[in-house]
C-alpha cells in the first residue's frame, strides 16, 4: 500500500519559500531575506546556515515579485518572422546579449509572416509586462500598440518599419544593396537580368526590387516584365520563376536574388544548367564562402545589436523624437557574380 500510495505522489510539487528555508536554518524571515538579497547585519556562522538551507531546499529567489515591485520586470520581447530562418540566428543573439549586459531576461517567438500572429505575440508579451519590445513586423498597420506605448512600453522596430505610427526603426539600406548588386552584374557586360524576391507587401522586397529598377535605369536598360517575380519564397515559387526567365530566345543572363531563401533556390536551379548563369544574392547564405557565391551581405548582428541599445537607451528616459538608423550593406565577390553573359547573349 505504500508503495502504491509512493507511486502516486505527484511529480511536481511547490516551490520552497523563504518560510521554509527560515525554518530549516533556525532563523528569521528576515534574516532570510538579507541573505537572498546580499543586505548586511547577518553574522557569517547565521549566513551559512541560510545557504545550506536554501542549497538543501533548492530554493530560488522569486525575481518576477522583486522586479515588480519596483515597477519593471526586466524582462523585453523579441518578434521574429521566422525563427528557423538563419538570418535570425546572429540577429536574436545581438538581442540577447545586450540585454544581458542591461540585467534583463529576452523571450522570443516567431510571427510566421502572419499579421494577426504577430499582434496576439506582442500583446500576449505586454500582458506579461515586458519592459520593452523589438519586433520584425508582419503587419502593415501597428496602431494596435499605441496604447501599450503610450503605457510605457519602449517599442524599437527592425529589418522594416511600422505600419501607421511613428516608432523607432533599425534598417539596412536594402534599396542601395540590391541597386549596387544589380549595377554589378551590369557592369560585368549583363544586359538582361532577373530579379526573384518576396512578396511585394513585405518593405524590403519593395525596396531591393526599388533598387534593381535604379540600376537598371542608370545604366539605360530596359526592364521586360518576364523578369520581375515577386512571391512567396518557398522553393517551388522560386524554382517556377527562374526557370521562366531563363527559357527561351531571351533568356536572362543573370540573376539578382532578393534574399537568402531565393539565394538557396537560385543556386539549385542553376547548378543543374550547362550555361553559366550569374547570380547575386541578397543576405549571405551558409557555405557561400566554399560555394563561390556572390552576395549582398547585411549585418544581421548589428541591426540586432543596435536595435537593442537603442530599445535600453529608451528604458533609461531618452525622449527624443522616433529614430530612423540605416545601416549599409556591402557587395562580397565570390565568383558567381562575376560570371560574364554568353557571347552570343
Amino acid at each position: 500500500m505504500a508503495e502504491n500510495a509512493r507511486h502516486h505522489e505527484p511529480r511536481y510539487g511547490n516551490r520552497p519559500t523563504m518560510k521554509d528555508v527560515a525554518a530549516r536554518a533556525g532563523v528569521g524571515l528576515k534574516t532570510v531575506s538579507r541573505v537572498v538579497n546580499g543586505e548586511p547585519g547577518v553574522t557569517p556562522d547565521t549566513e551559512r546556515r541560510v545557504q545550506e538551507a536554501i542549497e538543501a531546499l533548492g530554493f530560488r529567489r522569486n525575481d518576477s515579485a522583486r522586479v515588480l515591485r519596483k515597477g519593471r520586470t526586466a524582462s523585453i520581447g523579441l518578434v521574429l518572422e521566422d525563427l528557423a530562418d538563419p538570418f535570425y540566428g546572429p540577429l536574436s543573439r545581438a538581442v540577447e546579449e545586450v540585454a544581458r549586459e542591461h540585467g534583463a531576461l529576452l523571450i522570443n517567438g516567431s510571427s510566421a509572416e502572419d499579421a494577426d500572429r504577430e499582434q496576439e505575440l506582442v500583446l500576449a508579451f505586454c500582458a506579461r509586462r515586458v519592459d520593452g519590445l523589438i519586433v520584425i513586423p508582419a503587419g502593415s498597420d501597428h496602431r494596435y500598440l499605441e496604447p501599450e506605448i503610450k503605457a510605457g512600453v519602449a517599442t524599437v522596430f527592425v529589418d522594416r518599419p511600422a505600419g501607421r505610427i511613428d516608432a523607432d526603426v533599425v534598417l539596412s539600406d536594402s534599396f542601395g544593396g540590391a541597386r549596387a548588386g544589380v549595377a554589378h552584374l551590369i557592369a560585368q557586360g549583363h544586359r538582361r537580368i532577373g530579379f526573384i524576391g518576396d512578396q511585394p507587401r513585405i518593405h524590403t522586397a519593395t525596396e531591393r526590387l526599388r533598387g534593381y529598377h535604379a540600376a537598371m535605369a542608370d545604366a539605360d536598360l530596359p526592364v521586360d516584365d518576364a523578369w520581375v517575380s515577386l512571391g512567396s519564397t518557398s522553393p517551388e515559387r522560386v524554382r517556377a520563376a527562374a526557370e521562366s526567365m531563363l527559357a527561351g530566345p531571351d533568356a536572362v543572363t543573370a540573376l539578382f536574388a532578393g534574399n537568402n531563401r531565393v539565394t538557396v533556390t537560385a543556386v539549385r536551379v542553376l547548378a543543374g544548367r550547362a550555361r553559366p548563369v550569374a547570380l547575386v544574392g541578397f543576405d549571405d547564405i551558409e557555405l557561400a564562402d566554399l560555394l563561390g557565391i556572390t552576395v549582398i551581405s547585411q549585418d544581421a548582428a548589428t541591426l540586432g545589436r543596435t536595435a537593442a541599445e537603442l530599445l535600453f537607451r529608451r528604458l533609461d528616459g531618452a525622449d527624443e523624437t522616433p529614430t530612423r538608423v540605416e545601416l549599409p550593406t556591402a557587395l562580397i565577390q565570390r565568383g558567381s557574380g562575376e560570371i560574364p553573359p554568353p557571347a552570343d547573349a
